[in-house]
């Protein structure tokens, strides 16, 4: 048993989310949101690069020391599966772990709209689930994935950087690689996927315009790809992958977009007030006609009004999620007003509405 082992098991019986180990600094940990210092001694830097040492693959410790900053991910047995990254700050090495839960929650679980099980079911086409980091994004395509893996029979391919939850086959073939261990990148990986006869394949993060570029193309050419992006907002998303390419290929771009999007799901997580945890609100757009057209015409900044007008089509505002979170007595009212879009509508929601300088 690793010297470090004995953090994660506090750390999963408190049902904390994340373990940050800094040099230092005493271990903190993030529990429902919120950072708590643990009763331990400030952790110097030669020791705790010993103990983060012990459980680093050979290779990422060659690859840390040369670039600074290392993912990776850790199982403790009987425990948990941990997201790690390793990266060097002032006074020394710093790591932080997310604890990927053995079990896959699925779509009911985590209490999300049934148009989930829909997109899981496509055929082929580009399913993006997006949102700040940290806002369960992982945990929400995991339960995609696990329905398609439930009620499909085919061949289901990952490219993750690490792998986070582990998919066992039930009704579908599954294989899932790891960036940097089984292969090169994700555009590497990408670019094999093609000949390896998959029939969803999902990539754990749309960085950059290769990548984006290749998930477009295997949409294009019938499989039913989900990504993730650190995006706020489904009209934010299309602008980002539009804007990642350069001028003279927007264009080509955007009709490639506009015929392979299926839908946007973004994200943001709350904390609970009714039960201790957190719940995220969504915001869906479905690639209905209309939204196909605007995205041809360049025209996203009506996408907003396309959304809340699509409802019978499963399309959901996030001010109208959130609103529903608050109504159900789930989540804190001033919580919703931070983080709603029309902060207007929640305004009356509070006895004394804070002054927010973004509104002046």
């Amino acid at each position: 048993m690793a010297q470090i082992d004995a953090f994660f098991k506090m750390m999963h019986e408190l049902g904390a989310s994340d373990l940050h180990l800094s040099a230092g600094s005493q271990p903190i940990i993030r529990l429902r949101g919120d950072m708590q210092r643990i009763k331990f001694k400030v952790l110097q830097n030669d020791e705790l690069k010993q103990m983060l040492y012990e459980i680093c693959p050979e290779i990422k410790i060659k690859q840390f020391e040369e670039s600074g900053d290392i993912d990776f991910s850790y199982e403790v047995p009987d425990i948990a599966r941990y997201r790690a990254n390793f990266f060097m700050q002032r006074k020394g090495v710093s790591a932080v772990f997310r604890e990927i839960p053995q079990k896959i929650l699925t779509i009911e679980d985590l209490g999300l709209p049934g148009i989930l099980k829909n997109l899981a079911m496509l055929p082929k086409g580009l399913v993006l689930v997006t949102g700040p980091t940290g806002s369960g994004k992982s945990t929400t395509l995991a339960a995609i994935i696990d329905y398609v893996n439930k009620v499909r029979k085919d061949h289901i391919l990952t490219i993750e950087d690490p792998i986070e939850f582990v998919h066992e086959p039930i009704n579908c073939l599954i294989n899932q690689r790891e960036v940097g261990r089984d292969t090169r990148g994700f555009q590497a990986a990408l670019r094999g996927a093609l000949r390896e006869d998959p029939d969803v394949i999902m990539v754990g993060e749309m960085r950059d315009l290769e990548t984006i570029q290749l998930a477009l193309e295997a949409a294009e050419t019938g499989h039913l790809v989900f990504g993730t992006l650190h995006t706020i907002s489904a009209s934010k998303t299309i602008d980002r992958i539009i804007e990642v390419f350069p001028g003279d290929l927007q264009g080509q771009i955007r009709s490639g977009l506009a015929d392979s999007l299926r839908a946007v799901v973004a994200q943001t997580l709350f904390k609970r007030i009714d039960v201790p945890g957190r719940v995220a609100a969504l915001e869906i757009l479905v690639a209905t006609p209309a939204v196909r057209n605007l995205i041809r015409e360049n025209k996203n900044f009506q996408i907003n009004t396309v959304i809340e007008t699509g409802k019978k089509f499963g399309m959901q505002a996030l001010d109208d999620a959130i609103m529903k979170l608050v109504d159900g007595k789930i989540i804190d009212p001033y919580e919703a007003y931070i983080n709603a879009v029309n902060k207007a509508k929640f305004r009356d929601l509070l006895a004394e509405p804070p002054s927010d300088i973004t509104e002046m």
